[in-house]
C-alpha cells in the first residue's frame, strides 16, 4: 500500500508569519514583566543592552531555527535526526521541553489574567487602594484551588 505524503500547510502572507514570529520571541513577559525589569536595572541603559542582546543572539538563533526548519521540512526532533544525527536530536526533544515549560508558565499568567478579568467586573478588586488589590493578589496565588479554577475556565473559555 502507498503512503500519500501530505501536504505542508504555509503561510498565507509574509506579514502574517512576522506577526506569529515576532508574538512568539518577544512573549508575555516582555509585555507584563519588562517595564518594570527596565526600571528597576537602570532605564535607558538597560534597555540599550537588552536590545543589542536581542538582536544578536535572538536573531541568530531564530534564523538558525528557520534554516533548520527550511531544509529538513520536519519537527523539531526530526530535523536534527535527518540533518545531523547522534546525539542531535536530543537538541529536538529539549526544545519540546522548554516549550512545554513556557507554555506551562503562560497557562498560569493566563488563569491569572482571567481571574482578575473576572474579579475587575464584578468588583471584588479595587483599583483605588493598592493595598487591598495586593492582598487580594497574595490571598489569590496562596490558594491553589482559585488558581487551579482560573486555569480551568481559561482553558474552558479557549476551546469551546
Amino acid at each position: 500500500m502507498k503512503q500519500e505524503k501530505m501536504e505542508r500547510e504555509q503561510w498565507g502572507s509574509r506579514i502574517g508569519f512576522l506577526l506569529a514570529s515576532a508574538g512568539s520571541a518577544i512573549g508575555l513577559g516582555n509585555i507584563w514583566r519588562f517595564p518594570y525589569i527596565t526600571g528597576k536595572n537602570g532605564g535607558a541603559a538597560f534597555l540599550v543592552i537588552y536590545i543589542a542582546l536581542a538582536f544578536t543572539i535572538g536573531a541568530s538563533v531564530m534564523l538558525a531555527e528557520f534554516a533548520i526548519g527550511r531544509a529538513a521540512k520536519k519537527n523539531a526532533v526530526g530535523a536534527f535526526r535527518e540533518l545531523k544525527g547522534g546525539v542531535w536530536p536530543l537538541v529536538g526533544w529539549m526544545g519540546l521541553a522548554v516549550a512545554f515549560i513556557i507554555l506551562s508558565y503562560y497557562a498560569v499568567i493566563g488563569g491569572w489574567t482571567f481571574a482578575y478579568i473576572f474579579k475587575s467586573f464584578t468588583g471584588l478588586m479595587s483599583l483605588h487602594d493598592t493595598s487591598a488589590a495586593q492582598d487580594s493578589f497574595l490571598g489569590f496565588i496562596a490558594n491553589p484551588t482559585q488558581v487551579l479554577l482560573a486555569f480551568l475556565f481559561l482553558c474552558l473559555w479557549l476551546f469551546l
